[in-house]
């Protein structure tokens, strides 16, 4: 082989074992992005897999005294139905216990130890929960009932419920759902509204809209509208 030919073929296999080098490192770095993309995909599944067990953790400690379908407890401090309740109404009065709005140390207790996304979980997973209906209310109240929450009560002043809480008493955003709550609870709140909403009168709240409602209220009016909506799914 002649000397320019040599040269040649030097040129050409530098050339080559450039690209095969290029070629190797190239697939280095793929298979390095492949495995960091993998451990990535790991870790996100462990830190789900955590924050979800927390979320469950949480649920468990909630269906202690909400029923293991948050349906609400009967006894003698009737416990709420959670199920199916607006998301924000759940967390704005995880908050107002926080804030001292409403009084129950063990919901302030409770409430207190929650960050603002486990708030947010919990609100979403239970209302998509639809147990069936407590329907504990006198049954011969019903229909009174009925009349009061779609047509209020007009000699009185007294506005519909299902103005504000739908025709099928599911609530709206900060509104809460009556369908399906307890005849006992919605007494309780109705009779002592002005003693358990809207404490902290530095933060005034949207409790403040029920006041006049649940103030002109008669017992029997209460009882009434209670009845009819804790049968409602």
């Amino acid at each position: 082989m002649s000397v320019g030919g040599r040269r040649l073929w030097k040129i050409a296999m530098g050339a080559g074992r450039k690209r095969w080098n290029a070629r190797r490192r190239a697939s280095h770095l793929i298979v390095a992005a492949a495995v960091v993309a993998i451990a990535g995909a790991a870790h996100a599944d462990d830190r789900a897999a955590a924050a979800d067990g927390s979320v469950q953790a949480k649920l468990s400690y909630c269906k202690d005294c909400h029923g293991p379908s948050a349906q609400g407890y009967h006894g003698f401090y009737p416990i709420p139905r959670l199920a199916g309740q607006q998301p924000e109404y759940l967390e704005n009065q995880l908050q107002a216990f926080i804030e001292h709005r409403r009084t129950n140390n063990i919901m302030f207790n409770v409430a207190h130890a929650l960050s603002t996304g486990m708030k947010s979980a919990l609100a979403q997973h239970f209302r998509d929960l639809n147990p069936k209906p407590a329907a504990d209310g006198p049954r011969q109240l019903v229909a009174e009932g009925k009349r009061i929450f779609e047509d209020g009560v007009p000699d009185s002043n007294i506005a519909a419920c299902a103005a504000c809480h739908g025709p099928e008493a599911t609530g709206v955003r900060q509104i809460p759902r009556l369908a399906g709550q307890l005849y006992p609870y919605l007494i309780k709140e109705l009779t002592n509204w002005g003693k358990e909403r809207g404490q902290n009168i530095a933060k005034p709240d949207a409790s403040m809209v029920m006041s006049p409602v649940a103030h002109s209220l008669s017992k029997s009016q209460v009882e009434a509208v209670a009845a009819y909506v804790s049968q409602i799914r």
